[in-house]
């Protein structure tokens, strides 16, 4: 069975969360949107570190600096795994950070194109990025995704109230 893994970048300002969902490049999802959007991921390496995994296609599928994206999980907030209905198994870590989605670019992939041409056309992972506000974005992204925003929503909410525990009893 295969094994993705994958960072969500998430921002936290006055207006509320906002996350960085990718486009899926190529023909096939040209025209689609709603329940398609992905956070950036890509398959673990036999024996390879979950979370450096996640880092690396991260950086990959975003061309971000590797400045901006923390190299180790501590401090991220564990998502977990989701499974597709195909099967495949994703696991996934958020971190809090701040992108110009406009800048990023993801790496490509080669598909023959128009299907039995002959011919081979170069596409990019991610065509494009978004930093949706939370409740679009739980529209946006693949179904079997959406889990995982609804956990870091979770997990954001009981971290504030931890902290608001805390500075009440100081």
């Amino acid at each position: 069975m295969k094994l993705s893994a994958g960072l969500l970048l998430h921002c936290l300002d006055r207006e509320g969360l906002s996350v960085l969902l990718g486009h899926p490049g190529g023909p096939y999802f040209s025209k689609k949107d709603d329940g398609h959007w992905t956070v950036p991921k890509g398959l673990v390496d036999g024996g390879e570190c979950l979370y450096r995994a996640a880092r690396r296609e991260f950086l990959e599928e975003t061309g971000m600096s590797p400045d901006a994206v923390p190299e180790r999980s501590e401090g991220c907030v564990d998502l977990g795994e989701v499974r597709t209905r195909g099967g495949k198994r994703i696991r996934v870590w958020s971190f809090p950070g701040e992108c110009a989605p406009s800048e990023l670019s993801s790496n490509s992939f080669d598909l023959e194109w128009p299907p039995r041409s002959g011919r081979r056309a170069s596409f990019p992972e991610i065509d494009r990025f978004e930093l949706f506000p939370i409740e679009i974005a739980l529209r946006k992204i693949n179904a079997s995704q959406r889990p995982l925003l609804e956990r870091l929503l979770r997990r954001l909410a009981a971290r504030a109230e931890d902290e608001g525990r805390e500075e009440s009893s100081r």
